[in-house]
């Protein structure tokens, strides 16, 4: 989270728990990447505690190394991961169709966001009651663009409802943050993000009693 290690490491051990449930209701190995996602969110969180700590501590061999972690989830995982988890679990038709499109547009961006992670390293550093991660490179206009369909557009071609909304919200957020926390954007949207990902939860327990209701 943004405000503080204790925040962070808060946040983090609540997704990991709500993870942990959410892998739960899988019933269908397709279901798993989806699923997932509150996990590797509170993982993300986690890290970003220890970067709290780094500054605090004066670590900064581990403040690189974990500034470097947390913006593999940030900026690589996430455009590919989306896309892909949402697509493995829609039905066959159009929209699976288009989430192919949505998945290829991750890929790219994602790799061209791995090159510039080895190439142009992401300072992080402690600015009032945030962390800012210098990444002038995320900020690009064609990179912004393809990560957000990547991120947030994708869900809300899915036939689901529960995975709409959890798009829908993601992309509102996204234009929130970035218009009061520009500066802190990265932090503070994955957080936000983070928070949203408790619908994957509702969706896939939801998904398992309408199951346990036919096979009843």
């Amino acid at each position: 989270m943004c405000f503080s290690a204790t925040a962070s490491f808060s946040a983090g051990v609540v997704l990991v728990g709500l993870g942990t449930l959410t892998l739960r209701a899988v019933r269908r190995p397709r279901e798993l990447l989806l699923a997932s996602i509150p996990l590797l969110f509170g993982i993300q969180q986690l890290i970003e505690g220890v970067i709290w700590l780094t500054f605090s501590y004066e670590a900064p061999l581990l403040n690189v190394v974990m500034t470097h972690l947390y913006s593999f989830f940030s900026h690589v995982l996430w455009p590919v991961y989306v896309p892909v988890a949402v697509l493995l679990v829609e039905p066959p038709g159009w929209r699976r169709k288009a989430l192919g499109l949505f998945a290829a547009g991750g890929f790219a961006v994602g790799a061209y966001l791995m090159y510039a992670l080895v190439a142009l390293p992401i300072v992080s550093r402690p600015t009032g009651q945030h962390i800012e991660y210098v990444a002038p490179h995320f900020f690009a206009a064609t990179v912004m663009s393809l990560y957000l369909l990547s991120t947030t557009v994708s869900p809300v071609f899915s036939t689901y409802r529960t995975v709409k909304v959890f798009g829908v919200l993601a992309l509102l957020s996204f234009g929130a943050v970035y218009y009061f926390y520009a500066a802190w954007f990265i932090s503070v949207w994955c957080f936000f993000a983070a928070m949203l990902s408790v619908i994957i939860y509702f969706h896939l327990v939801q998904r398992r009693l309408s199951r346990e209701e036919v096979n009843w």
